[in-house]
């Protein structure tokens, strides 16, 4: 993961013209540029507002709550229909399909959204435990007392990595893992953190 704007740049070579130029444009605004994720990030304050990245076959602006833009140009892709909310994307192959008035309207834009409170809250979903975790849960109250005070999150982290598992057999063996670690008190995935 790239720790600065450069070094991220120097990774994507055949994209830095496109890169570099969105820079510029980006920091023409009130934004702070950060590194978030490995990638250029201009935030408002503690918001994000834009990204710019680099792909297989583009690059180009990652619009956090792009969903609100007005889009006149017709330039913006949701880059997954099904799961992504309000993040949208604005691509480009070559530095020269970069309109830096246009790109600059949009980020404006952007920040003015963010300034009127105009944001994608994330959903809260209700969290479902999987028969089998709840059998293991009831039959052993030192378990139950552990889940029960774990936070929500890693609840959730559990109950999915038993519900997503195709096969019983692959379940209980999950099941089997998990249990010491919820004693522990650990998440799931602590270990990369």
């Amino acid at each position: 993961m790239a720790k600065t704007t450069q070094e991220y740049f120097d990774s994507n070579p055949s994209y830095l013209s496109i890169l570099e130029k969105l820079q510029h444009i980006i920091l023409q605004t009130e934004l702070d540029e950060r590194m978030k994720w490995g990638i250029p990030t201009y935030c408002l304050g503690n918001k994000n507002i834009v990204s710019i990245g680099a792909f297989k076959s583009y690059a180009g602006l990652w619009f956090f709550n792009g969903a609100f833009l007005k889009d006149s140009a017709c330039v913006l892709v949701n880059a997954q229909e099904e799961k992504t909310k309000g993040l949208r994307q604005w691509r480009f192959t070559s530095s020269d399909d970069i309109d830096e008035k246009l790109v600059l309207k949009y980020v404006q834009e952007a920040i003015q959204n963010q300034k009127d409170g105009k944001e994608i809250k994330s959903e809260k979903k209700p969290l479902i435990i999987p028969d089998e975790l709840k059998e293991a849960l009831a039959s052993n109250s030192p378990l139950s007392e552990a889940f029960e005070n774990l936070s929500l999150s890693y609840k959730r982290e559990y109950a999915e990595y038993i519900a997503t598992a195709k096969r019983d057999e692959t379940k209980q063996k999950r099941l089997q893992k998990i249990i010491p670690m919820i004693l522990d008190q650990v998440g799931l995935n602590d270990k990369y953190k």
